[in-house]
């Protein structure tokens, strides 16, 4: 029995080594293979695949000469033939360049750049990966999302990449940037997705943030995944100097790729529009509503429009748009923008503790910009500060019902990310005083702005009246 039982128990131990050994191996094998996957040893076979899409792009811009009313040189002087000139002393017209980079999306010659690269451009030029350069022009542009299409003016085939799936991207992907910094011609670079969904100062703002090298004359080009499929457009720099610091950002593909589709097939963008004004939910407001979760968008005020047709009102809590979660202000904006003019959608909201739905028909939203600035236009409204202000004149009394004895200027609309929207002000607010003076006219309060500035204060004391309720503010000077 004691043998037998010594017997049991090295065969055990040699059992449980054998075992372990097994699982050893197994987690090398399983560890190689990811490795693999995630740090290929080359990207070369990739690169020279995709690099006959990408483009570098040279502009041209007519810079008009300018008075010389600063320096007159007096007549018989040595310099007079430099500075003096005819025709009113004007300067001649210099002649400008910018570079920038691109990639072709379709055998016709379609190209995609950042809208800052081609903006006021009197003549493009794109330069092919074999050295070959050809005209191109502006097909369309959104400057709202930094995007433009040109065509290239060729009857040639042209190589062509795809646009991938952004959404599908993790931190921690491999990325790679191919472009035209600083003018040297094409140049690769390579890094990781360092975070996702980064918002510069956007409304439809939804970057790749990278550490792949992306420097000036890099903007507009391609931000390829490992499957060589376009997932952003390299745009912008996070750096002090200029130089990449591995801080980059690249619009993401999802949102160009249906910039692009519109500007190709309409011209110009054809943003949704539901016509409601929002804020994010905090914590307390989400108690103060009987709300489980703090997420949601809190419509705060509903002008005339297509949300205001379908009974929305001040109060509600959008939970839900067209099937899609709405987690807060952000996402709202961006699910509407991207949605199709005209569409019937369903809302799920919140009100009165109860969970309802709502069916309505999206406008457009550049009509309702448009029709916006001329409404600002024609009462003399003023942009301060991120607020757009005006009188209280008999116009706007009625349409926003204020009351006549009220004194003061109102807000009409608050810039997204102004320090003024990151005060809590909002559009309907009443600015009574600035700097505990009365203000009726936004002269008034930008002159009393300048005079907070001058006693050296970093911000100025506005006096707000909002329903029944008055509040004091703290707006930080720039």
């Amino acid at each position: 029995m004691k043998i037998t039982a010594m017997f049991s128990y090295s065969t055990l131990n040699k059992l449980i080594t054998y075992i372990a050994l097994l699982s050893f191996f197994a987690c090398i094998v399983q560890f190689s293979h990811l490795s693999a996957k995630t740090a290929p040893e080359s990207f070369a076979d990739v690169i020279e695949e995709l690099s006959p899409s990408v483009v570098n792009i040279t502009t041209t811009t007519v810079i008009k000469g300018r008075a010389n009313d600063n320096l007159i040189v007096p007549r018989g002087s040595p310099l007079e033939k430099f500075f003096n000139q005819p025709d009113g002393d004007n300067r001649p017209n210099r002649r400008g360049t910018a570079l920038g980079s691109g990639f072709i999306i379709s055998d016709d010659g379609i190209v995609v750049t950042n809208n800052h690269v081609i903006e006021n451009a009197d003549q493009i030029k794109v330069e092919m990966f074999d050295g070959n350069i050809l005209s191109a022009e502006v097909i369309g542009s959104d400057p709202k999302t930094d995007i433009a299409i040109l065509k290239i003016d060729s009857n040639e085939r042209m190589p062509f990449v795809d646009f991938g799936d952004s959404n599908t991207l993790r931190v921690g992907d491999w990325v790679i940037a191919i472009g035209n910094p600083f003018g040297q011609g094409f140049s690769v670079s390579a890094g990781i997705v360092s975070a996702r969904g980064r918002e510069l100062n956007g409304r439809y703002d939804d970057y790749i943030q990278t550490d792949a090298a992306i420097n000036r004359g890099n903007s507009g080009g391609p931000l390829f995944n490992t499957d060589g499929k376009v997932v952003g457009v390299n745009t912008a720099i996070l750096s002090p100097n200029g130089l990449s610091i591995g801080i980059g950002y690249s619009m993401s593909s999802n949102v160009v790729s249906k910039v692009v589709s519109q500007l190709i097939e309409f011209g110009e963008t054809q943003r949704g529009w539901l016509g409601v004004r929002i804020q994010d939910i905090s914590e307390d407001i989400a108690e103060s509503l009987g709300l489980e979760d703090v997420v949601g968008a809190l419509v705060t005020s509903v002008p005339k429009g297509p949300a205001k047709d379908a009974g929305i009102r001040s109060g509600d809590v959008i939970l839900g748009f067209d099937g899609m979660d709405v987690t807060d202000t952000r996402s709202l904006i961006r699910i509407v923008g991207s949605s199709e003019v005209g569409k019937v959608v369903v809302i799920n909201l919140i009100r009165d503790g109860k969970n309802i739905n709502v069916n309505v028909k999206l406008g457009r939203f550049e009509e309702a910009e448009a029709n916006a600035r001329r409404s600002r236009e024609s009462q003399s409204i003023k942009v301060i500060g991120g607020l757009a202000l005006s009188e209280l004149n008999e116009r706007v009394r009625a349409e926003l019902e204020i009351d006549d004895s009220l004194r003061g200027i109102v807000i009409l609309d608050v810039e997204p990310g102004s320090n003024a929207q990151k005060k809590g002000l909002l559009v309907g607010d009443i600015i009574v005083e600035v700097g505990q003076k009365l203000v009726e006219t936004p002269k008034q309060f930008e002159e009393q702005l300048k005079v907070s500035k001058s006693k050296g204060r970093s911000a100025a004391l506005l006096l707000v009246k909002r329903g029944e309720q008055e509040l004091f503010v703290a707006l930080p000077l720039e």
